[in-house]
């Protein structure tokens, strides 16, 4: 994507809804230029009328009248920033709002494999300098330009062999910013990168700041802390002085510019060839164009982070998922809810190995199904491929017969709940992390949810009941009451095809006996899919799978497994000396 590119889709796409307003903006900036050259102009009558022909009708009528073109001037400057601040936050909202929307949408993979920090670094640093290109250099391109213009006119009106000799510096001047604004675009992906760690690092820090206090590792962590702000600190000053390198070099040019119109106006003044008071308006006007040839000169450097920003963000707002439906998808309607694996592959990239080589399995509709095996075999990636979280390298995946890359991508996860190890809440009441299931789920359906699963135990000694916050994550609730309430959200669905990916696992002894009633009532009719460590609650199953290196080695029910798989038997005498 070119520069040229980047530029047309931020307007199309963003600020063109805007143009009225930036039209507004670009009116005040026109004010602004007028009021500040009659600011130059007006000294010009000013030293002539009032200090040489004493003129005492015109005493109080220039003040007043300079006095009137700084006041356009401020309430000018005032209108177009904050006109064009206000299009700047709207800016921001809307491609901060495209890049979350983005990234829900996207694939489990794009998301996993890139670090949360990153995401906010993008969210934040590099949004930021977007909106600096679309309304800080909005603002001073026309602000600037039509100033300098102004003040140019002045000078030319002054004198025009005066002008010509002013501005020599600014070809210069572009030339200068020009080669800074490489430098600064390559320096500001370095500096987002290290913000991005560094924002990496904090959630790091929130997330497991138990286990930094258990282990005594705030010296450490203090280390790191320091590692990861100095490296930020490094880019952020390397930053500044890259944006500062221009000031020796403009201040330079605009001293020998003096010094050389003083020369030269001298020889002119001397010769009666141009009055005092021309020259101290031309003055005026030239000194007042340094700021907006200064802006101006280094604006490239602006819109070069702008645009490695927009480089950076774009991508993520483009991204178009690998897991894709087909444009014919058919709606998948779940009956028995059978479920079949057809020489099935996958592996994450085409450099890893292949993670699942080929592996052929039914799971029963209606019935409790379950996965065995070491960490790593390849059960928790079967489970994944159910719901198309990543589809397969090659095989096929049927539901009742029918291709799940022939469905609908919603239809087949209407279909199915999941309950992970991993256990996702929301900051929000126990009744609206219940009901995130379900739109508008009714009360009662939430409570029978809560009761099937063993929440009402703990929601009863709450505060307020099911309406109590329980703060991000569930932080004021204990591992088995986070557990039970996913499991509880996961009941509400009552989806036909339940995934349980060692749902369990932080319950004790007496809750998982609870939930797995509540279990074997949902797989009546109801296909579950269950991955355990526990062989206590996968014995019943009507199917046990073992897995082992990316292959289906055995199946059977715990009797038979017991019998034919040394895997499996080893698993469950491990788990009879652990009992």
């Amino acid at each position: 994507m070119t520069n040229l590119d980047i530029i047309k889709r931020l307007y199309n796409d963003y600020t063109k809804r805007f143009v009225s307003k930036i039209a507004l903006s670009v009116f005040f900036s026109l004010l602004v230029a007028g009021s500040t050259s009659a600011i130059a102009w007006l000294l010009d009558p000013a030293i002539k009328k009032i200090f040489v022909d004493k003129n005492q009708d015109l005493i109080l009528i220039i003040p007043l009248a300079i006095v009137l073109a700084f006041s356009t001037k401020g309430i000018s400057l005032y209108m177009a920033r904050t006109t064009l601040i206000r299009v700047g936050q709207d800016v921001t909202k809307l491609i901060q709002f495209d890049l979350i929307k983005s990234i829900i949408k996207s694939d489990v993979e794009f998301v996993e494999k890139k670090h949360s920090g990153k995401f906010l670094a993008h969210l934040t640093y590099d949004i930021g300098m977007i909106t600096n290109l679309v309304s800080g250099v909005i603002l001073n391109i026309f602000k600037d330009t039509l100033t300098l213009i102004g003040l140019l006119g002045v000078m030319f009106y002054q004198n025009w062999r005066l002008a010509l000799f002013a501005i020599i510096m600014i070809p210069f001047a572009t030339l200068v910013a020009r080669k800074l604004g490489k430098r600064i675009g390559k320096v500001t992906t370095e500096a987002q990168e290290k913000t991005g760690n560094l924002t990496s690092y904090l959630l790091e820090v929130f997330k497991n700041h138990k286990i930094i206090k258990i282990f005594q590792r705030e010296k450490l962590e203090h280390v790191r802390a320091n590692k990861f702000i100095s490296e930020l600190k490094e880019k952020i000053t390397k930053i500044n002085i890259v944006l500062t390198r221009s000031t020796p070099v403009m201040e330079a040019l605009t001293g020998l510019m003096i010094a050389g119109l003083i020369y030269y106006a001298g020889k002119l003044i001397i010769k009666n060839e141009i009055e005092i008071n021309n020259f101290f308006s031309f003055l005026a006007a030239m000194m007042l164009a340094y700021q907006p040839v200064r802006t101006l000169a280094t604006l490239n450097m602006a819109v070069s982070q702008g645009l490695s920003a927009a480089k950076r963000v774009l991508p993520v707002i483009d991204y178009k998922n690998k897991v894709a439906e087909k444009n014919n998808a058919k709606f998948l309607e779940v009956e028995k809810g059978n479920i079949e694996f057809v020489n099935v592959q996958f592996k994450y990239n085409d450099e890893e190995k292949e993670i699942l080589k080929s592996v052929n399995l039914k799971l029963n509709g209606g019935r409790m199904s379950s996965l065995v095996g070491h960490s790593g075999a390849g059960k928790s990636t079967i489970l994944n491929l159910i719901p198309r979280f990543y589809d397969a390298v090659s095989g096929d995946i049927l539901i009742d017969g029918n291709s799940i890359y022939d469905s609908s991508i919603t239809s087949l996860r209407s279909n199915i709940s999941l309950v992970s190890q991993d256990i996702t809440l929301f900051d929000d009441t126990v009744k609206n992390n219940i009901a995130y299931a379900i739109d508008e789920a009714k009360d009662e359906e939430i409570l029978e949810a809560a009761k099937l699963s063993f929440c009402d135990e703990f929601i009863k000694q709450m505060p307020n009941g099911i309406n109590t916050l329980i703060g991000e994550n569930g932080v004021r609730l204990s591992g088995g009451e986070k557990q039970r309430l996913s499991i509880a959200r996961a009941m509400l669905k009552k989806s036909k095809i339940i995934l349980l990916d060692e749902a369990t696992s932080s319950l004790d002894a007496d809750t998982e006996s609870k939930i797995q009633e509540a279990l074997n009532y949902l797989t009546k009719d109801r296909t579950t899919l269950v991955i355990a460590h526990r062989l206590s609650t996968i014995m019943n199953s009507n199917k046990i799978f073992v897995v082992d290196h990316g292959n289906i080695v055995a199946e059977g029910n715990h009797d038979d497994l017991i019998k034919t798989s040394s895997i499996y038997k080893n698993f469950y005498e491990k788990q009879l000396r652990k009992d």
